[in-house]
């Protein structure tokens, strides 16, 4: 009996179960299906395409080593399994599970009845440090250590089941969208080999103190987030590599190793918290429609102004910082996570838009969109969990403080090329505005106060608290939070109960 390998958001041979058991199993065939419907969604994007594409040919490569080619099947999941079994009679089914987004999810419900219904057997196996089926968050962390521990699993010898392939569609194929998308970060597990071995040879030596500098935090941060997000190299790797590189550096007692290592280790607590992140849509699929907290439901829905989404969307908002973040995301496909935090609390507090017509935007400009890290990212910095800190970012203040000569706004923001650097946070402040330059589509401190007297009355309201604590426990984190007083008291509300 055949045995169907279906790679998904794990495009790699290496430390992938799936393939290593079903390779014991018998015959096999590796599928990668390219599925039309999934493309025409609001939040996929040729980018998105052009590093799975490069991946896709890295992977074609690493199969031919062992023997197996990569079948390629154009067509809707269900539909192709179909055609497949048609064609072969009974199979096993062989993949990872997968975190993605609302579409996929209802996909494999779907594949999943269609196997019952057909007598074919599914397994899949864990994927990163998501557990599925997860009542609360009560001991999480210790599953998902356990596993990054866990021996990384050997490339298999394999038996190849030879079937008809199609084409791999083109890089600007129409099915993938048209228009310019930039520059695309190279895919790969080649080259995700690449970034990880200069990252940890190098590049992290100022990972701390350059994180949220725009200009050179590209530099500095590990750039692997796209490669973790399609599967080139998983997250078992690169930690347990890591942990390798932080063992030679406690060998060698001088103060440049110490820093480097502590680097290092800061960099660990963000592949955890990622894993977190993505734990919540895994375990609240909901959270790509819904607020976390329903008290927020409808608190910013009937406010809309496409005017101010336009200019937000593309760059002319008048606040230099936030416009250079989102011009150099349309080119790059990628900014550090404090830019990323403030397009969206700028979009949120300052523009009061909706996080669901907002978060489609980035997530077809980011090339490491992980369905799993962005909504629950959005709805933390957009203030609608009920369990975390409401951060309002001062797009000024955050200009002055992480890019004070202004050097990465003029790259971004032609037009401020010439403004003198005294000016350059603050243009709307010159004696004569540049004119081909937005002024302020808002007040930055008018707008602020009416965001926390909306986001307040929500915290005050009744049942608020309960509902909170009913969130925690399902998908809040088990280290210690701020309290819900010091939040109330950011937001100058008086609350009638503790959380």
């Amino acid at each position: 009996m055949p045995n169907i390998v279906w790679f998904k958001r794990d495009l790699r041979v290496h430390d992938h179960a799936p393939l290593f058991e079903a390779a014991k199993q018998g015959p096999l065939i590796a599928l990668y299906i390219v599925e039309p419907m999934f493309w025409t969604l609001p939040d996929s994007s040729r980018r998105h395409w052009h590093f799975i594409h490069d991946s896709l040919n890295d992977l074609r490569e690493a199969l031919a080593t062992l023997g197996v080619k990569l079948t390629i099947r154009i067509g809707e999941a269900v539909s192709v399994f179909e055609d497949l079994r048609q064609q072969l009679g009974t199979f096993h089914l062989w993949s990872h599970e997968e975190t993605g987004n609302g579409w996929t999810y209802e996909r494999d419900i779907s594949m999943l009845d269609w196997a019952c219904a057909h007598g074919i057997a599914w397994n899949e196996t864990p994927s990163h440090g998501v557990v599925r089926r997860l009542g609360n968050r009560d001991g999480w962390a210790a599953i998902r250590n356990a596993r990054m521990a866990m021996p990384v699993q050997a490339v298999p010898s394999i038996t190849p089941h030879d079937i008809s392939s199609h084409a791999l569609p083109g890089k600007d194929h129409s099915l993938f969208g048209k228009g310019s998308i930039g520059h695309v970060q190279s895919g790969g597990r080649v080259e995700g080999r690449h970034v990880l071995a200069s990252f940890l040879k190098e590049r992290a030596c100022n990972y701390m103190t350059t994180i949220s500098k725009p200009g050179i935090s590209a530099r500095h941060c590990s750039r692997l987030s796209a490669h973790i997000a399609y599967g080139t190299i998983s997250v078992r790797e690169i930690e347990q590599a890591t942990h390798a590189k932080m063992k030679v550096l406690a060998g060698n007692p001088d103060d440049d190793a110490r820093y480097y290592a502590k680097n290092l280790s800061a960099f660990l607590s963000r592949l955890a918290w990622r894993c977190h992140f993505v734990q919540k849509l895994e375990q609240q699929p909901a959270i790509e429609f819904r607020c976390m907290h329903d008290a927020f439901e409808g608190m910013r829905e009937p406010h809309f102004r496409e005017d101010f989404f336009n200019a937000w969307a593309s760059g002319q908002t008048g606040y230099p910082l936030v416009d250079a973040s989102m011009r150099s995301l349309h080119a790059n496909g990628w900014i550090n996570f404090r830019m990323r935090a403030m397009l969206v609390s700028f979009a949120s507090y300052h523009l009061w838009l909706d996080w669901r017509q907002t978060a489609p935007h980035l997530a077809r400009l980011f090339t490491d969109y992980e369905p799993g890290v962005h909504y629950s990212q959005f709805q933390m910095q957009s203030g609608v969990t009920g369990i975390n800190a409401v951060r309002m970012y001062n797009p000024v203040k955050q200009s002055i403080d992480h890019d004070p000569e202004g050097k990465f706004i003029r790259r971004y923001v032609p037009e401020l090329k010439d403004v003198a650097t005294q000016w350059i946070h603050e243009t709307w402040r010159m004696p004569k505005p540049p004119a081909d330059y937005p002024a302020p589509l808002v007040d930055h401190n008018t707008a602020i106060k009416q965001a926390r007297a909306e986001i307040g009355q929500r915290w005050t309201s009744a049942g608020f608290g309960d509902n909170a604590r009913a969130v925690r426990q399902k998908l809040g984190s088990r280290a210690k939070q701020p309290e819900r007083r010091k939040v109330a008291k950011k937001l100058g509300v008086q609350l009638r109960f503790d959380l």
